[in-house]
């Protein structure tokens, strides 16, 4: 088989699955999304580009992003109030599917706990499913910082995630999907990657993806063929 095949085939056969957020399962990139809400909006956006890029490290990026930002316990509220949540096309059916053969899903995001909770509650993913940065806010609500003992605060967390979940559940086939350089350098210990291109794509993410999709449309079909 092709490296490629080899993919499917894990994918086929699979009996976890974690799935990155933003720009994966959401068509935005939450922090920048928060960072415009917040008045901040352009000096976030080249971070994060230079952050999915690999040109610096996670934790990093997330420090500078989060001191320019500065959110409050009253900001993330309101944000998450009035600004709806945008689902990628394909993926509320492809969770559902994956559940359906009993394959467990993850998200796992580097990026905040309380704006992902509502992704997953929205895909029927327990929010015990859910591994992603938790903020920090002194008694009076303002920004304190965030909790750097999370693993996805750091460059390699979705990795040593996925290891966690390996030795702690047993599965032998885990893939992980998602289009940024955190998700490909998961991999191992993921068993197999799959890149996602449908709301962006980088090249340097999509040469080291064995398989490489751009809708989710491709790995439901896949799951279909199987199943025949």
């Amino acid at each position: 088989m092709t490296p490629q095949q080899t993919v499917q085939e894990l994918f086929r056969t699979a009996d976890c699955v974690c799935f990155d957020v933003d720009s994966t399962v959401i068509r935005d990139e939450g922090i920048d999304e928060l960072a415009r809400f917040c008045g901040k909006g352009d000096e976030v956006k080249r971070l994060t580009a230079e952050a999915m890029g690999g040109s610096m490290t996670f934790q990093e990026a997330l420090k500078k992003r989060l001191d320019i930002i500065r959110p409050s316990v009253n900001q993330i509220r309101q944000f998450i109030a009035t600004f709806p949540i945008n689902l990628t096309p394909g993926i509320t059916q492809l969770v559902k599917a994956l559940q359906d053969r009993g394959v467990t899903v993850y998200l796992v995001s580097g990026g905040f706990r309380c704006l992902i909770d509502p992704v997953a509650e929205l895909l029927n993913i327990p929010v015990s499913h859910v591994y992603a940065n938790r903020l920090k806010f002194f008694f009076n609500g303002e920004y304190a910082g965030f909790d750097e003992n999370e693993p996805t605060s750091r460059s390699g967390g979705k990795g040593l995630v996925i290891r966690r979940l390996k030795e702690q559940h047993g599965y032998q086939r885990l893939v992980m999907i998602g289009d940024g350089a955190t998700d490909a350098e998961a991999s191992p210990p993921a068993d197999g990657f799959i890149g996602f291109g449908g709301n962006v794509i980088r090249e340097e993410v999509r040469k080291k993806a064995a398989w490489y999709v751009t809708d989710f449309q491709e790995l439901l079909t896949s799951l279909t063929i199987q199943a025949k």
